[in-house]
């Protein structure tokens, strides 16, 4: 069993602002309501600081709240207490809504498909942020998102590689100097990702070549995120991973935090949330810099400053 946290709290009915202003803070948090003025949440939720807040304000303002740390009487009681944060309908609901995107997908613009999936996506996260006791149910919600994020940017940009099951080979730093590196025209975050890898951490004087037609690939550049490219999709992993590893790069931990928000960009998964302020970037980017060289040129500031503010944050 768990421990709880349960806030009564005995509110004037006027003026109105201290009710509206604890209804909204308690939304927040996601707390369970046991009945009118007594609300529940469990200890271990991340917001449950927000609630011993809570319980300052409203004795601040002059009303009567009390914050209490207690322990379910029984397993019948630990069930009851845990039936009130069940997200399974949200999740039903946010599943109906993905298979009815999926449907009408043929049918969209561009720009309607992205603001569908960052929609879905934020109603995920809103979800997830307030489930205390994950189960299949976001799993299964998480799963679909994710294969319809696939599914839009495969309708997108066709030419997106499909992940291999081969081994990842592992590789020398210094074999991999002064090379010209191929992938495809108007690169994403995926491959403006990888080229900013191999530029600032395997090779310094790189030249890069924006290819029609992957099949194109000239003999000698080192191919990456297409068919048949010397470092594209395994598995589950996208190229930014794949090269990552295969240079032994990843015991790097913001590096390692550059991989998931690549990762959740390119091909979806686990919600990282800087992602889709860094993904409108990556858009406005794309939009100002018709010149794939310009436009890497544009992009490589920003994968340094998010890798900066990751590794500020393993500091910390």
């Amino acid at each position: 069993m768990i421990d709880w946290l349960i806030l009564t709290a005995t509110l004037p009915t006027s003026p109105s602002g201290l009710r509206v202003r604890v209804w909204r803070a308690l939304k927040a948090t996601g707390a369970g309501s046991l009945r009118e003025g007594v609300y529940l949440l469990p200890q271990h939720a991340a917001t449950a600081p927000a609630l011993q807040a809570l319980e300052r304000t409203i004795a601040e303002a002059g009303a009567d709240a009390h914050l209490l740390l207690v322990s379910a009487r029984d397993a019948a009681q630990e069930q009851a207490f845990r039936a009130l944060f069940d997200r399974a309908e949200a999740y039903a609901e946010l599943l109906q809504s993905v298979k009815e995107a999926r449907a009408g997908l043929r049918q969209a613009t561009q720009a309607q498909l992205r603001k569908t999936l960052h929609g879905l996506e934020q109603r995920l996260r809103a979800i997830q942020a307030s489930d205390f006791f994950p189960g299949k149910p976001g799993e299964k919600a998480g799963q679909a998102l994710a294969a319809l994020r696939r599914q839009v940017e495969l309708q997108l940009s066709p030419d997106e590689p499909a992940a291999s099951r081969a081994a990842i080979e592992a590789r020398a730093v210094a074999d991999y100097r002064g090379r010209t590196w191929a992938t495809r025209k108007r690169p994403w975050v995926d491959r403006l990702a990888t080229a900013w890898l191999v530029q600032r951490f395997i090779d310094p004087s790189p030249r890069f070549v924006w290819l029609d037609d992957a099949r194109q690939c000239p003999k000698r550049a080192l191919g990456y995120d297409f068919d048949g490219a010397t470092f594209t999709h395994v598995d589950d992993k996208v190229s930014f991973e794949v090269m990552a590893e295969s240079f032994g790069l990843l015991g790097d931990a913001a590096l390692r935090r550059v991989a998931a928000l690549v990762h959740y960009i390119d091909v979806g998964g686990i919600p990282v949330d800087e992602a889709p302020g860094f993904e409108a970037l990556v858009r406005g980017l794309q939009a100002r810099h018709a010149k794939d060289d310009a436009l890497l040129a544009a992009a490589l500031p920003l994968f340094d400053a998010f890798y900066a503010a990751m590794q500020a944050a393993d500091e910390d």
